[in-house]
């Protein structure tokens, strides 16, 4: 069979707009702190069920007024669960199913499920890797730490709550900020609709074939984990 350049160029654009079609309608909120704004894409194609367990959460109102009640430099940051007014915490829904085989990891500025011992016990609160962690992601041995998104602007925000001084506060035994970090409102953010794919039959001749995507950059070694996103 001949080779047609033309062809192939046409069917890689095609796959990229596609690619781009989805990364565009992936889901968005906007995480509003006491400490500044930051943005997490959702990734409901690996983790449905988590998406739409967080999606809830976010509809509910449930983040509104609550806090980010640990922080560990160089691991994570997690919240959602306690009321700033009193750091009680909040009635949830049930658990939902782990979903930390779904190929996602726990990579700096990813968004994943905080959870008990139990692997299936995720229900409101998340955290956000400051580094990679790759001891949160799943072994044959054992479940891992459902990763359902990823931050995408704001970064910043999240590297300063995670330097902040942290100590035994009220409930909390440590790692709790001793300035409150408050969650004031998640919302979610509109979706841009995304362009038409061009069509195979309208596709230039290349002048030449296109460069490669450069590869993606090596993990970083991770430091000693302190213990896991826990309710």
């Amino acid at each position: 069979m001949k080779f047609h350049p033309w062809r192939w160029l046409a069917a890689v654009l095609l796959a990229l707009n596609l690619t781009s079609a989805l990364a565009a309608n992936a889901p968005r909120v906007r995480v509003t702190t006491s400490m500044g704004q930051f943005v997490i894409e959702l990734n409901p194609e690996r983790a449905p069920l988590t998406v739409a367990n967080f999606l809830r959460y976010v509809r509910e109102g449930q983040y509104t007024d609550t806090l980010f009640h640990r922080v560990v430099g160089n691991f994570v940051i997690q919240g959602g669960g306690h009321a700033a007014s009193d750091m009680h915490l909040k009635p949830s829904h049930d658990p939902i199913f782990n979903e930390s085989g779904n190929g996602l990891q726990n990579k700096r500025g990813a968004v994943g499920l905080a959870r008990s011992d139990a692997p299936h016990s995720g229900n409101a609160q998340f955290y956000v890797d400051i580094a990679d962690n790759p001891d949160l992601d799943p072994v044959p041995t054992r479940w891992g730490y459902a990763v359902f998104g990823r931050v995408v602007e704001g970064m910043d925000v999240v590297d300063r709550i995670g330097a902040v001084a942290t100590s035994a506060v009220g409930p909390f035994k440590s790692d709790a900020p001793i300035k409150p970090i408050i969650i004031q409102k998640i919302e979610e953010l509109e979706v841009a609709a995304a362009a038409p794919a061009p069509s195979s039959a309208t596709a230039p001749a290349p002048a030449s074939a296109p460069a490669p995507a450069s590869a993606p950059q090596p993990a970083t070694p991770a430091p000693a984990v302190p213990s896991p996103p826990s309710h």
